[in-house]
């Protein structure tokens, strides 16, 4: 009686558990971390709205793919490499995600490169920009839609590098800004770099990093350009130095529109930039301008282009592996990958899983219909026009 007991029991055990362990299975789960705080909260945010836009887009709002649930948990990073670390261990560990989606700052970033190796689960890297990322410290579980500090500086270098042209950089002391100024170094081929500033990243006063730029660049001949590399803040205050009495110019890239509002100082300025809504001419960026303005009233931003792309990348992923979010298929799966995306399409690069994408080529104009610097696009800068290096020691 007592060993039919137990074997009763046991069957009713494994009756309420099969329904739970069923509909798991019939679930994917992401884990999106991101800085909802601190200092790239703005970017952050956006990169949530993309994402989850995307998805929708991408599922044609079901939120299912290959018949299973996609379910997404948000956690905040504030902006904190510990943190960030500590909670991709526990989304994989505890929460038991599939794949892991973020995060904003490339510091973040690195500090959660090594948890995806641990855990062996994918890590899509949006929107950490530094090189290192998918450079020298990648690993095969790293795949990254946002662009990289190369795509970045080559295609500002496209913009800004002629004969006769002297440079000089300012950047954040931080692996975004030093990746970036590295990289945009070597791509300077016509023109001259002649000084690099690094500032704390969370600078407010740029005088004295001003005043050494403009010492490097006065009295100097030909057509002289401070070339910004920054995230977050108001680099844009080295301009009350009165640069134009030297001759002196500013470039940067493209950047997020309540930045863009200080662009509309600088008429004329050219630079190259990731994304900015009305550059772009394709079905997905026309679907996702169209929806945002219908939710928000305003037009998607430069970040939340990136979290569509990854949502686009992560579903196309799923459907060509037919539901199977393990590692190994996942990898498979991703490398060579191409998917469309708001800025046409992109391909996972084999080598370093870093995805091959077009940049923009701007000039700013300013229009009163609008608050920020628009962004003209002067040409799309491919994929294939740019040599982006393979920095991974596969």
């Amino acid at each position: 009686m007592h060993r039919r007991t137990l074997i009763a029991l046991a069957a009713l055990a494994t009756a309420l558990v099969s329904p739970l362990a069923l509909s798991q299975a019939k679930e994917i789960k992401i884990a999106h971390i991101y800085s909802k705080t601190g200092p790239l909260e703005a970017y952050g945010k956006q990169t949530a709205t993309g994402f989850m836009m995307g998805l929708d887009y991408a599922t044609g709002g079901t939120m299912m793919v290959a018949g299973k649930k996609i379910v997404v948990i948000e956690k905040d990073d504030q902006g904190k490499p510990d943190q960030g670390k500590s909670l991709l261990a526990a989304a994989y560990g505890d929460d038991k995600v599939d794949l892991a989606v973020g995060p904003t700052a490339s510091p973040v970033a690195l500090a959660m490169l090594p948890v995806a190796e641990e855990y062996k689960k994918i890590l899509l890297v949006e929107p950490a920009v530094a090189d290192s990322i998918t450079g020298d410290k990648w690993n095969k579980y790293i795949f990254r839609t946002g662009r990289n500090s190369s795509q970045d500086a080559i295609s500002n270098a496209v913009a800004l590098d002629k004969e006769g042209v002297t440079i000089a950089t300012m950047a954040q002391d931080s692996a975004f800004g030093r990746d970036g100024v590295k990289a945009f170094k070597e791509a300077i081929k016509k023109g001259k770099l002649v000084h690099e500033e690094y500032l704390p990243p969370a600078t407010t006063d740029f005088t004295a990093g001003g005043q050494r730029l403009i010492d490097k660049l006065k009295g100097l001949p030909g057509r002289k350009v401070i070339f910004i590399i920054w995230a977050g803040g108001n680099p844009f205050k080295i301009a009350d130095m009165d640069l134009k009495r030297h001759g002196i110019e500013i470039a940067t890239g493209g950047n997020i529109l309540p930045a863009m509002v200080a662009y509309k100082q600088f008429p004329g300025m050219e630079g190259a930039a990731y994304y900015y809504f009305g550059m772009p001419k394709n079905p997905v960026n026309d679907a996702m301008v169209a929806q945002h303005y219908k939710q928000f009233k305003a037009p998607p931003d430069f970040f939340t282009a990136g979290g569509f792309s990854a949502a686009m990348a992560v579903v196309t992923a799923l459907k060509n592996s037919k539901g199977d979010a393990s590692a190994n298929t996942l990898i498979k799966t991703m490398e060579g990958m191409s998917f469309d995306t708001p800025k046409g399409k992109m391909t996972f690069r084999k080598e370093d899983h870093q995805a091959m994408q077009s940049m923009y080529h701007f000039k700013i104009k300013v229009d009163p219909a609008f608050a920020w610097g628009v962004p003209e696009l002067v040409r799309e800068i491919k994929a294939e026009e740019m040599q982006i290096p393979i920095r991974n020691k596969r």
